[in-house]
């Protein structure tokens, strides 16, 4: 999962995101795609599997009425999914959801406590001199606009990583894998395999040509999930590892970005496909990447070329000036459309590749592909998908998180769950104040101030 970082210019011939799309597009139905109603949503956010009235709700006009009205006022901060065409729910729109409840009761679920409290970010591999020809697999050959490619080919600071992911997983431990990874030789004779090395083991990754020719050469994804598993510390609630290269998953694949073993605790999040100099082969339009995906007119657009026209009235679609979407689409809106320094391009890289790396590791919380709301757990069939959904946990699985860190890694009451959301909403916001050049973090850092004043005003 990643975001992409491009601003709308002002100019009248940009689009203008004039209406928010807040509810599913009309390839939803033409997918058959039924979103849980609203009453079943709010329940999903509870231990109980229930929604519960309270005083205030009982002595309203009806407690059935209350539960439909909040949600209206919580859609224009957590839409609902898109499911346009060729998305991961219009391909596979009977997804089940996993409520609060269903997630609390997995067998399979792992438990944070305090001896495995501790998520790990192994940087990128180094390359042994003994294969040279291996570092140049991670460079692009699609060379579409040098300007955007400033400063993309040397790693990503596994630092700002661990930054975030201490901010998005507030309340674990998060720590630099202390191990040197390094690519090296397998055999000294010609093979399609490499080893992947650390402290005295060395364990064989298959590799391939490209299928597309966008790099020269793949890794196998599963392979280095094996290795991660045999590297997993004692101590660990999960390791994720970042890799340069392009990877792959089965001879099928094109490409795979990333993946996780969550019942085994470990992730690998590829950066390769994220370099904003791959854009244009992609098919990214950076109008209407999250969170101006939910722009109405582009939502009907692309319904339209697949000849699904909007039958719907307009009702529900607009937000408010203060709300948190509409704040986030109006400050990426101001940002800077050129992205001519390297500064630019590599925020705009690490912002992408954050976002996967925080979907991974929710997979191996346990966090299922979310499909209550817009949310960064939804699955994701292609990079343009991708690059639409939002950064933020949806009301579902931000419960979960919630109780993960707060009641069984922390011991906290229940009764504190709004203050954590609060203490984690500020230390993600904190962070985007330090990517200013990446429009993202920025209209995420307006998303969450609007949120919290909406949190501060109401205690949702």
């Amino acid at each position: 999962m990643a975001i992409a970082s491009i601003a709308m210019s002002t100019s009248s011939s940009k689009c203008q995101h004039r209406i928010l799309q807040l509810q599913p597009s009309p390839c939803a139905e033409h997918v058959d795609y039924i979103r849980p109603t609203a009453a079943r949503r709010q329940a999903a956010t509870t231990k109980s599997g229930r929604v519960v009235a309270t005083s205030a709700t009982r002595a309203s006009t009806g407690f059935q009425q209350v539960i439909p009205t909040a949600e209206a006022e919580l859609a224009s901060s957590f839409p609902a999914p898109l499911v346009l065409p060729g998305d991961d729910l219009a391909c596979d729109p009977k997804c089940p959801p996993q409520s609060f409840r269903s997630w609390l009761h997995e067998r399979e679920r792992n438990k944070p406590d305090a001896a495995r409290r501790t998520l790990y970010v192994a940087a990128v591999p180094e390359i042994s001199p003994e294969v040279p020809h291996v570092k140049g697999w991670s460079n692009a050959r699609f060379n579409l606009d040098s300007k955007t490619d400033n400063g993309s080919h040397s790693p990503l600071d596994v630092n700002d990583f661990i930054k975030y992911l201490r901010a998005f997983y507030h309340g674990f431990d998060v720590q630099p894998f202390a191990q040197k990874l390094r690519f090296t030789g397998w055999s000294d004779k010609p093979t399609p395999h490499i080893g992947l090395n650390w402290s005295d083991i060395t364990v064989r990754i298959r590799a391939r040509r490209s299928p597309d020719r966008i790099f020269v050469g793949q890794l196998n994804l599963e392979d280095i999930l094996d290795a991660a598993i045999e590297m997993l510390p004692d101590d660990a609630y999960a390791l994720v590892l970042l890799v340069d290269h392009d990877l792959y998953e089965n001879d099928e694949d094109d490409f795979c970005c990333g993946r996780a073993y969550g019942g085994s605790r470990v992730a690998i999040v590829s950066s390769a496909r994220y370099r904003p100099v791959l854009d244009a082969h992609a098919g990214i339009d950076h109008e209407h990447v999250w969170p101006a995906s939910h722009c109405k007119d582009y939502v009907d657009s692309l319904c339209a070329t697949e000849g699904i026209e909007n039958t719907e009235q307009d009702e529900a679609v607009t937000a408010s000036a203060a709300s948190p979407l509409r704040q986030a689409v109006d400050t990426m809106s101001l940002q800077i459309s050129e992205r001519s320094s390297p500064e630019d391009s590599r925020s705009i890289w690490f912002s992408r590749v954050a976002r996967t790396v925080s979907h991974e590791l929710g997979h191996c919380l346990g966090l299922d592909h979310c499909v209550y709301y817009a949310c960064i757990m939804q699955g994701t069939a292609g990079m343009a998908e991708d690059l639409r959904q939002p950064p933020y946990l949806c009301l579902v699985c931000l419960s979960k998180l919630t109780h993960a860190a707060l009641i069984e890694l922390r011991g906290g009451a229940e009764s504190a769950s709004s203050e954590y959301v609060k203490e984690r909403y500020n230390a993600l916001l904190r962070v985007c104040y330090k990517w200013p050049d990446s429009g993202m973090f920025a209209a995420y850092g307006a998303w969450l101030r609007a949120r919290l004043h909406d949190l501060d005003r109401t205690q949702i």
